[in-house]
C-alpha cells in the first residue's frame, strides 16, 4: 500500500508532532502517556503573563493531572533561588498551562515532571532541549516516583522521532526489559536537585 493510499484511508494527519518535538521556543515541554491503545507524547505549554499569581489550567484535564501542577509550582516557589527564578515575581506573574488537543481527556500524576519542566521554562525564557521527553510523578519535596507504561511510553518515543528520555531510576528494571536498540533513555532521575537536573534539559 502506498503513502497515498494511506492518507486517503486514513485521512491527513491531524497534530503535527515535529513543532514541538524541534521546540525552539520556553515553556513547551515533551511528555510521555500511556494510553488504552498503547503509548503516545504528550506536549504541554506553559506561557507567563503580568498578573497577580493567577495559575490557569486548560486542555481538558483530569483531577490528578491539575494537582499535578499545582505541586509542580509549589515546588518552583519553594526552590526557585535555585532554579535562578526571582522569588518576587510570582506575585507580579499569571502562569497558563495548557496541553494541546483540548477534545481528549487526559488524567493521571505521569506528567508531573513534564509540566514542572515547562513551568520553569517559562519562567526562566529558556527552551528545552529538542527531541527530549520525560515521564515521572512528582512531589512537593521534589521526588520523582515511578510511573507505569514504560515499554508503550519508550516505543511511543520511538515512533515519534525522540532521541532522549527522562525517567525515575526506580523505573530502569521495566526499561532493560525492552530491546536496548530501540530507544536511549538520558537520564534516571530520583530527585530533582535543581541545578542538575536543570542542566539536563
Amino acid at each position: 500500500m502506498s503513502e497515498e493510499e494511506v492518507n486517503k484511508i486514513l485521512g491527513p494527519e491531524k497534530f503535527d508532532s515535529e513543532q514541538y518535538i524541534a521546540n525552539s521556543k520556553a515553556g513547551v515541554a515533551v511528555g510521555l502517556a500511556w494510553t488504552r491503545v498503547g503509548g503516545d507524547i504528550l506536549f504541554i505549554e506553559a506561557s507567563k503573563s503580568k498578573g497577580k499569581g493567577k495559575l490557569t489550567l486548560t486542555g481538558n484535564l483530569g483531577d490528578v493531572m491539575k494537582e499535578s501542577a499545582s505541586t509542580a509550582l509549589s515546588f518552583i516557589k519553594a526552590n526557585a533561588e535555585h532554579m535562578d527564578i526571582d522569588p518576587a515575581s510570582f506575585d507580579a506573574l499569571d502562569l497558563h498551562i495548557h496541553v494541546p488537543e483540548g477534545a481528549i481527556p487526559k488524567d493521571g500524576p505521569s506528567a508531573g515532571i513534564t509540566m514542572l519542566t515547562s513551568i520553569a521554562s517559562a519562567l526562566r525564557n529558556k527552551p528545552v532541549k529538542s527531541y527530549l521527553a520525560m515521564t515521572g510523578e512528582i512531589t512537593l519535596r521534589g521526588k520523582v516516583l515511578p510511573v507505569g507504561g514504560i515499554k508503550e511510553k519508550i516505543l511511543a518515543a520511538k515512533r515519534s522521532g525522540i532521541k532522549e528520555i527522562i525517567l525515575c531510576k526506580d523505573n530502569k528494571r521495566h526499561v532493560e526489559e525492552i530491546n536496548p536498540d530501540l530507544f536511549m533513555v538520558s537520564s534516571f532521575i530520583m530527585s530533582i536537585r535543581c541545578n542538575k537536573y536543570l542542566s539536563m534539559l
